[in-house]
């Protein structure tokens, strides 16, 4: 499944290019609306300034990760026909592409708690979720997200708990923007939904921590250890700062930006 859940740009018909809105800042050079086609995309849903992203102010590009819903919503949902084949489907698909992307993220971390738990419980919530992912677009839009992801918080919670033991500092939802944390000890913390934006983790240890939800944006990660940490995804990642000696789990690519 994990080759699912990676961006595949090549079978997405540009989706996040498209459907998203962004609001010009130090990540975006211009504002966009939703379902307004950016002005970099070309015909073949290719992105005409790819390599020069981070260097004509589109940094937010390289950082957003879709974990593989455009693929799903273009080539499954939609059966390989574009909102430009069939112009009709065009606010469905948008509309079908943000619920896709939430799934996706759950089914990134309910993989990760089927591998640390193992038990019957999750293993019914992952294939839950799968399933979700697979029903027609109408279907999808009908979905009671809100308590399918419930569910699946509180057996991430207990999956975490069980797995951090003994647990390390509990920073849960933790205001540490800008913090001077280099060379913390921060095996088996809890940092979920921490602010940790521009945070100096330079050469700490997270060995082990539960990252799920935190902000990691311009934080330092340089020469950090986070081998074995629980539920972070590939955005994230993208929107920290790290460096060849930054270690990582298995499951994540190392940022091209990052040198």
């Amino acid at each position: 499944m994990a080759s699912e859940l990676t961006a595949d740009c090549a079978n997405c018909f540009a989706l996040c290019c498209v459907a998203l809105a962004f609001t010009r800042s130090a990540d975006f050079a211009f504002d966009k609306g939703a379902t307004d086609p950016c002005r970099n995309l070309l015909d073949d849903f290719r992105c005409g300034i790819h390599p020069e992203l981070r260097d004509v102010g589109m940094r937010g590009c390289t950082v957003f990760d879709c974990g593989g819903a455009g693929q799903k919503v273009s080539q499954h949902t939609y059966g390989g026909t574009s909102w430009r084949e069939r112009p009709e489907t065009r606010g469905e698909m948008f509309a079908v592409f943000p619920v896709m992307r939430e799934l996706h993220e759950l089914l990134w971390y309910l993989t990760e708690a089927v591998e640390l738990a193992g038990s019957s419980e999750a293993r019914g919530l992952l294939d839950e979720t799968e399933a979700m992912t697979l029903l027609p677009a109408v279907e999808i839009l009908a979905l009671d997200a809100p308590a399918h992801h419930a569910r699946a918080r509180d057996l991430l919670l207990r999956v975490s708990s069980a797995a951090r033991v003994p647990a390390g500092p509990d920073h849960r939802g933790a205001d540490l923007m800008g913090a001077r944390l280099r060379g913390a000890a921060l095996d088996r913390a809890s940092l979920r939904g921490a602010y940790l934006i521009a945070a100096d983790l330079r050469g700490a240890s997270l060995r082990g921590a539960d990252l799920i939800g935190a902000d990691l944006r311009d934080a330092d990660l340089s020469g950090a250890d986070l081998t074995g940490a629980m539920f972070i995804t590939q955005g994230q990642m993208n929107a920290a700062r790290g460096d060849s000696l930054t270690l990582l789990p298995d499951r994540l690519a190392r940022p091209a930006h990052w040198g």
